[in-house]
């Protein structure tokens, strides 16, 4: 039983983000594909032997293989010749050339590849959205946390605990508010409805003037209280203003997500804080026991995580495939076949690495295997 719980806490979470993220990624680029008119050979979830699968009406086969650390498309004609029966090669023939993936346009193959990445922004999005219109975005309630000494709210008498109900006359629904309102006070004495001990009372408050800049002339107002990061609603938003927020949520966390690992790679940051599989497992179950909203923003998190990797400009990555694509368009050529070779053989090596270095990191500073080893031998 324990083992089963276990399981189930554990590895169930894992797998069940891990292989929704990558269903959408490959699906990126069988639904592109089929539409370019490629044949699509084998769609799989994992690697390794098949667990199970089956053949659709189109011949394509689809699979859950034994290892849940990925997944693929295989296409149809990468190259001028095929195998046949025997395992003999051939060259394609005219009808098989249509069906060909080395056959398509130029635009049509990028486009092919690049579908896959864009599926996971779109996932990110579609999750996202529905957060925000469903369950809604977490927002600080007016909840007084904390009182800072010598502030106006400790001269007018605010008190830990207390919840602001209104500032010269108007509502504060969420903490936003009451900072917005008291920063365009500053220096005027107004009035402050709270709620203390189930009954509302009225204080005269004064905001202190400050300057809203370090050496700045402009003045706004303070109030002197933090808010209580326990106390929080829910601000749920219409179709189109949560599809709106998920699209921006979307672009500012990519660009936080670049700006991290840019900080690593130049050293601002330390590199220990990478992450691999192990640790997406563990998170993914720290999540999951959070509840099913916590852990479908974590798979939204993820998806974009999972789109910008994949359009690093590595060999074997999606990114790496679109560079090579943009070199046959200023080159009016496709780059050779030993180039292409070397430079996938460089991207599998540099995969390899990364993921060695990530598990690493798994193992050493977030599971502290080391240091296990090291009590169990001493």
């Amino acid at each position: 039983m324990e083992l089963f719980t276990l399981l189930w806490d554990n590895v169930v979470p894992f797998v069940f983000v891990l292989t929704v993220l990558v269903f959408v990624h490959e699906m990126g680029h069988y639904w592109v594909a089929r539409r370019c008119g490629v044949r699509i050979e084998v769609f799989s979830i994992g690697f390794g032997p098949e667990l199970f699968g089956w053949n659709d009406r189109a011949g394509t086969r689809w699979k859950v293989s034994a290892v849940p650390l990925g997944g693929y498309v295989k296409m149809f004609g990468e190259g001028d010749t095929v195998a046949d029966a025997d395992g003999q090669e051939r060259v394609l023939s005219d009808e098989e050339k249509k069906v060909s993936f080395a056959h398509k346009r130029l635009g049509q193959r990028a486009a092919i590849v690049a579908a896959g990445p864009i599926a996971n922004f779109l996932l990110a999005i579609v999750l996202l959205g529905g957060l925000f219109g469903l369950a809604g975005t977490p927002r600080l309630l007016p909840v007084v946390a904390g009182v800072q000494a010598g502030s106006a709210a400790e001269a007018a008498g605010i008190r830990p605990g207390d919840r602001i109900l209104s500032v010269a006359g108007e509502d504060m629904q969420w903490f936003d508010d009451l900072r917005r309102v008291i920063a365009e006070l500053p220096g005027v004495e107004v009035d402050v409805l709270l709620s203390r001990d189930d009954a509302e009372r009225t204080l005269k408050v004064t905001p202190k003037a400050v300057p809203a800049a370090a050496g700045g002339t402009q003045m706004v107002g303070q109030l002197g209280v933090t808010a209580d990061p326990a106390q929080v609603g829910y601000l749920r938003y219409g179709p189109a203003t949560a599809a709106w927020k998920a699209v921006e949520t979307t672009v500012v966390m990519s660009g936080r997500i670049l700006g991290y690992l840019g900080q690593i790679i130049v050293g601002a940051r330390p590199a220990d804080e990478v992450g691999g599989p192990l640790r997406i497992a563990q998170m993914s179950a720290e999540v999951a026991a959070g509840g099913f909203v916590n852990l479908i923003n974590f798979m939204a998190v993820l998806s974009i995580n999972l789109g910008l990797i994949n359009l690093f400009p590595i060999p074997m990555l999606d990114g790496g495939h679109l560079v090579f694509f943009m070199a046959e368009g200023l080159r009016g050529r496709p780059l050779g076949p030993r180039t292409q070779e070397y430079g996938f053989r460089f991207g599998l090596i540099l995969v390899f690495l990364l993921m060695i270095f990530a598990t690493w990191n798994d193992l050493v500073y977030h599971f502290k295997v080391i240091e296990l080893i090291k009590q169990l031998v001493t």
